[in-house]
């Protein structure tokens, strides 16, 4: 028989991720001022690699948070708006459709460049560590 602190653990592991859709309506909108973030998943493939995603919403000028880098790696897919984003003191300004790879420990950080809210997915591999 296992511990409940056992039990309490194992719920905490992230689990392998089933096939599924996700309604962007059915999304849950977490805020902090003025930007928007909408879990979409987080857990493991079928070879138990740790993959996130989730929606980022900014008005025009905002940005999520300052520079920074991690060990996992990122990508970006910009939906709508326009995205000035650094990546080793490189910037680059993208539109809607474009994306941007950051590698391991690379700093980066992005902001919305336009008047308009910017909408653009994060996709995180390897952790958030």
């Amino acid at each position: 028989m296992r511990s409940a602190s056992a039990s309490a653990q194992n719920a905490a592991l992230p689990s392998i991720l089933p096939s599924k859709t996700y309604a962007f309506d059915d999304l849950k909108v977490n805020a902090t001022g003025t930007v928007k973030l909408r879990p979409v998943f987080d857990g493991l493939t079928h070879a138990s690699f740790p993959v996130e995603c989730h929606l980022t919403e900014l008005p025009g000028g905002g940005e999520p948070h300052p520079p920074h880098r991690h060990v996992h790696e990122e990508m970006i897919l910009i939906k709508d708006g326009t995205m000035e984003v650094t990546i080793s003191g490189k910037k680059a300004k993208l539109g809607p459709g474009s994306v941007a790879y950051v590698a391991s420990n690379e700093e980066h950080g992005w902001r919305n460049v336009g008047t308009t809210r910017a909408l653009y997915f994060i996709v995180s591999f390897g952790g958030n560590t």
